[in-house]
């Protein structure tokens, strides 16, 4: 068997760094077979400044909202953001399809080897099969009006068997504002096992509908035409009125967190509950909203993260290497191998890829990045 050898100045494994001097020896095709001395290696080390790394995990995506890629302004807020979705995403079909191929070519051009993407249309199955990314498919499923929950549960069954043809999926509750009781019950009492994510307190205006029953939210349902007249407020955060649905399943990516508190965290740990991943997105929080995750609150509490880029609607650009430029940034104290964790094993163990990826360990497929002064170059 030909083998692959590279040595840098670090190599970041997946969850620590390797032995100074330390080279990593793939087969042809990128399987891991170890992490060595030099001495061990022998001839033939492609050797390199910077770090080599595993490839990225994207947490949180929305391949299929690729096409709307400049056309809604940044800081608009969270409801004008809503609203231009609803208005703006009906196009021409190639065009749709084109800018979900381009999103996906860009991805992996820059170092993006997973994706958790969210879907509400059947637009990313064909790209899906044929990607040489690993994609789990998240399909939303939004209603707040309880009678409706049977329909809406049913139609995202039926585009579910087609999603699972190109890889794996599961049904998701889009947000706590746009899922009813009935519908939450529904997507975390039949399959309580499936991988689930949900937008989560991604705007003030959310946690005020869940608190107050009024915010900007109202007049959003307003300009829907959508009666909401039955709501009662529950007094609390939007996660703490919701997350007592999902007490009994597997495992969950909360995504954006951008109003967490520490009383929320204290919520989620009451047991039962399931294992819980939080998905920052500060790009696209800094695009809507020109807010930041509260990280130092997540850290504290030493709680799981990952990273996510959104959707092309409300960024600038599909890169994780711009996600941690940007938080580094933002909070000088993180380490790069804080930054590195987060976008490789620890997505990988949220998308429950760990298995093939994620990390450098012997018969694991990761991918293998070169960063060198924030650019990335994919080696295999």
């Amino acid at each position: 068997m030909s083998y692959r050898k590279f040595k840098a100045a670090k190599i970041f494994t997946g969850n620590s760094w390797a032995r100074p001097g330390s080279v990593l020896i793939t087969s042809k095709d990128g399987k891991v077979e170890g992490i060595v001395s030099p001495s061990e290696a022998g001839e033939d080390i492609l050797e390199l400044a910077g770090i080599l790394c595993p490839g990225f995990v994207n947490a949180h995506c929305h391949l299929e909202l690729s096409h709307l890629k400049g056309q809604i302004p940044p800081s608009s807020g969270m409801v004008p953001f809503l609203m231009n979705i609803m208005s703006l995403r009906q196009a021409a079909p190639e065009l749709i399809e084109m800018a979900i191929n381009n999103a996906d070519t860009e991805m992996e051009k820059n170092g993006i080897v997973a994706v958790g993407d969210i879907a509400n249309t059947t637009h990313t199955v064909a790209l899906k099969k044929r990607s040489r990314l690993h994609y789990h498919t998240f399909l939303e499923c939004s209603g707040f009006i309880s009678a409706t929950a049977p329909e809406r549960f049913e139609s995202a069954k039926k585009m579910l068997q087609q999603f699972r043809a190109s890889g794996p999926a599961s049904i998701v509750p889009h947000a706590p504002y746009s899922v009813s009781p009935e519908l939450f019950r529904l997507i975390t009492q039949t399959a309580p096992e499936e991988l689930l994510s949900m937008h989560n307190q991604e705007s003030i205006a959310e946690q005020d509908f869940f608190r107050q029953g009024h915010s900007e939210l109202t007049e959003l349902f307003r300009a829907i035409g959508v009666d909401i007249s039955f709501f009662k407020p529950s007094g609390v955060s939007s996660l703490q009125t919701v997350f007592p649905y999902f007490k009994h399943c597997r495992k969950i990516l909360l995504v954006h967190n951008l109003t967490m508190s520490q009383d929320d965290l204290d919520f989620i740990k009451q047991a039962p509950h399931p294992e819980v991943f939080f998905c920052l997105c500060p790009s696209a929080n800094q695009y809507i909203n020109e807010r930041m995750p509260p990280l130092h609150l997540l850290q504290e509490n030493k709680e799981k993260i990952v990273l996510g880029t959104d959707s092309l609607a409300s960024n600038y650009q599909l890169s994780i290497i711009e996600e941690m430029k940007l938080l580094a940034a933002e909070f000088p104290s993180l380490s790069i191998d804080e930054l590195l964790q987060w976008a490789t094993l620890n997505g990988a163990k949220a998308l429950d890829m760990e298995g093939t990826l994620g990390s450098f360990e012997k018969g694991k497929q990761p991918g293998i990045l070169h960063l060198e002064n924030w650019q990335v170059e994919r080696l295999l």
